[in-house]
């Protein structure tokens, strides 16, 4: 591995002879001795691990379990204990934590701190939001919050501002730059794993201990970072992260952008990549369904070949998609409006949990008729995949309960689901056909979101 250049705790360091996937946490705690930096789950789950990553971007939280090191070459890093100021003075978040008694037995204290310090800086206060992906098992949250509340609005000490001005932000010679430079040394490595977020490949070598002889790191390429406006739609990146995404649908598609909500965590969407999210190829995966229900067509590239598909016929079967050796995801498109949108996640948690059915629908009325319908699910077969029978069910028929009734049966002749830990067959079947019937009362006018249920 080529020598990696950043900021740690405002400290320029260099590291060379690492593993290219040795991950940050691993390298904190055992070569710098910064043990600050907990590991709890190992997988991004938890947010013991949290530290905050400054760049051209801004700043962010994220998890230095499933974040490797040439990830963060001419950026700047923060570990809980480079928070204090040069005189050792407590930052604000870290006070308003004794103050407001936030912290018991301390395991996750400094995952929570990074994260609220991170809030502080971007000068957020949706703290359900900020702190879903940090784990506490003994204060029940509310003191923690009012911490968060506490520091709401108010300025970050000037001596976290430094690490953006001191960054040297030159390109990695070992990191692609562009598109057009992945795609060339890609088609000559086609064995190589490519990182973007790395919150998938993170777990292949914290959990499977798979060893990654040949990578290429994506952060480079902003060309593939960018969400156009075309005449028909939306041309975005793969290179394009969740909380980008999020933010971008939040006018035009706003049941996507709130389905990207629950999407893992902060730390998880910061980091996390839509092309990565389509390119896995996981039956769980929660873009493919709303982009199936929007009709999105995926763009992909070898070499200097272009190619477009429809976006569900890119997975095939369950670990199997139609992507060549040395072809990777390039850009995804969807149309400007989709207003018969609406996306349903099914999990035991509502914050930062994996769907044990996600269902998305995109009906199109003309009067009283329904002149087209695509409907989409994960978690339900092998690959993201359209309710073709339950759509000719309703194509043509009245927009009435009756007819989605008369289409319930259907959901059995397109989907043959598994039992696992998160749901049985029988369960994910039933609950698919709810999900119909919720979509029906809600654009007739019912209220049924989970958000607004009062004891």
């Amino acid at each position: 591995m080529n020598d990696i250049a950043f900021l740690l705790n405002g400290t320029p360091v260099t590291v060379s002879g690492e593993s290219p996937v040795r991950t940050l946490l691993d390298w904190l705690r055992e070569t710098r001795g910064l043990t600050g930096t907990k590991e709890g789950c190992n997988e991004g789950d938890c947010g013991a691990c949290t530290v905050m990553v400054t760049d051209d971007d801004g700043t962010r939280a994220l998890n230095a379990c499933i974040l490797f090191l040439p990830q963060l070459h001419g950026k700047a890093v923060r570990t809980v204990e480079g928070l204090t100021g040069p005189k050792g003075e407590m930052h604000p978040v870290q006070s308003a934590m004794v103050e407001n008694h936030g912290s018991q037995c301390g395991f996750c204290t400094p995952g929570f701190v990074m994260s609220m310090a991170a809030a502080q800086v971007n000068g957020a206060t949706d703290h359900d939001d900020y702190l879903a992906g940090n784990l506490c098992r003994c204060t029940g949250y509310a003191p923690i919050v009012r911490a968060a509340e506490a520091v709401a609005g108010t300025p970050a000490p000037g001596w976290m501002a430094e690490d953006r001005g001191a960054l040297d932000a030159a390109p990695a010679p070992c990191i692609p730059a562009s598109s057009d430079e992945l795609a060339h040394w890609y088609e000559a490595h086609p064995e190589a794993t490519l990182i973007a977020g790395a919150t998938d490949v993170g777990l292949w070598v914290t959990k499977q201990l798979r060893n990654l002889p040949e990578v290429a790191f994506l952060h480079g390429c902003r060309d593939l970072q960018r969400i156009e406006t075309t005449p028909d739609g939306f041309r975005i990146g793969a290179g394009v992260s969740i909380a980008a995404l999020r933010a971008a649908m939040s006018g035009p598609h706003p049941s996507f952008a709130e389905l990207l909500r629950r999407f893992a965590s902060e730390q998880v969407r910061r980091a996390a990549t839509l092309g990565g999210n389509i390119a896995n190829g996981s039956p769980i995966g929660d873009t493919p369904p709303a982009l199936i229900a929007m009709d999105a067509r995926l763009h992909l590239r070898r070499g200097d070949t272009r190619r477009e598909i429809a976006l569900e016929e890119f997975f095939l079967d369950y670990g199997r998609q139609d992507r060549a050796r040395g072809e990777f995801v390039e850009a995804v498109t969807i149309p400007r409006s989709a207003p018969g949108l609406a996306c349903y996640k099914l999990s035991k948690r509502f914050d930062q949990d994996i769907s044990a059915v996600c269902g998305c629908f995109n009906l199109i009325l003309k009067g009283s008729k329904i002149e087209t319908a695509r409907i989409a699910f994960g978690g339900m077969a092998g690959i993201p995949k359209r309710a073709s029978a339950v759509e000719a069910a309703l194509v043509g028929r009245d927009w009435t309960l009756a007819t989605m009734t008369a289409a319930l049966p259907a959901f059995a002749k397109d989907f043959t689901p598994m039992t696992d830990m998160r749901a049985s067959a029988a369960y994910r079947l039933e609950t698919a056909g709810n999900m119909l019937l919720r979509y029906f009362h809600e654009r007739s006018g019912v209220v049924a979101s989970v958000l607004e249920v009062e004891a």
